[in-house]
């Protein structure tokens, strides 16, 4: 009788350590390493130059803004590391940060800017030249976000699928354009424009493209291994865009244009990494 009560004990033991052994459950922390792979699903609208108002322009009949049909812009993939954070609320929701080494992207141009009128006749800027592209050969994208994560299943379950919603606060960083798009907007546009303003040298050009805060959609699953480790893969949408500008300024550093196009990015994420639980 002895035996059997020492075994029943011990089977219920083992029954209890096996139901909790890959528990998530309310407290936890779950931190994960790996891979994202970023695919945007981009479009843009034409870009629109915006012309300084200098009274010299009339010779040329610059107009204070003209669009270009048949100009836009697009993005390739990236992959990066990444590293999330998740805290369990419950045993089904947690609260999940999303961090990691800002992906490089680079930016290509379609069609030609061309002004209409006289100073179109006399200048224009193909930016979907072969020779000038990608115009941007590197954009860090910046996108740390919160999410809020409903696990399915039983705490105690090996396999638990989850779907999110939260939010990212999205920047870009370190813009560095291609110098042969440089040199030939300079050339080309930029001389029209410095023409027009009557500013004489050589003209610079910048970048730069607008912060925004977007929401996020998450769906994917955990794999427990062990009662400590496991895998994780999951798909994410942002639907994100940003203004992208193109600046032309003057040899005194006066601004003299600004080309600019809504691009939406509306990026699909896929992350496949190793979790740890604590």
């Amino acid at each position: 009788m002895k035996k059997l009560l020492v075994a029943a004990s011990a089977a219920a033991l083992v029954a209890l350590a096996t139901q909790n052994a890959y528990a998530q459950k309310a407290g936890d922390n779950l931190v994960t390493l790996g891979w994202f792979h970023v695919m945007p699903q981009d479009s843009s609208t034409p870009l629109t130059t915006h012309v300084a108002p200098v009274p010299i322009n009339t010779p040329l009949r610059l107009p204070s803004s003209f669009t270009s049909p048949g100009t836009s812009l697009s993005t390739t993939n990236a992959d990066t590391a990444g590293l999330v954070f998740s805290h369990f609320v419950t045993d089904h929701i947690a609260v999940t940060s999303v961090a990691g080494i800002p992906p490089k992207f680079e930016i290509y141009g379609h069609g030609t800017i061309q002004p209409p009128g006289p100073a179109g006749a006399l200048g224009k800027q193909d930016i979907g030249d072969p020779a000038v592209n990608p115009i941007v050969k590197s954009v860090r994208q910046w996108s740390p976000a919160l999410i809020f994560q409903y696990y399915f299943a039983s705490a105690t379950a090996k396999f638990r699928p989850f779907l999110g919603i939260g939010v990212s606060y999205n920047w870009f960083s370190d813009i560095q354009l291609n110098n042969n798009f440089v040199t030939s907007t300079q050339d080309n546009l930029g001389a029209i424009l410095a023409a027009g303003a009557g500013k004489p040298g050589k003209t610079s050009v910048e970048a730069k493209a607008s912060s925004s805060w977007a929401p996020v959609f998450n769906a994917g699953a955990m794999y427990n291994i062990t009662d400590h480790w496991g895998v994780t893969a999951s798909v994410t949408y942002i639907p994100l865009k940003t203004t992208s500008s193109v600046i032309i300024k003057a040899a005194d550093g006066t601004e003299l244009g600004v080309s600019k196009a809504e691009l939406k990015a509306d990026p699909i994420i896929t992350y496949l990494a190793v979790s740890y639980k604590f």
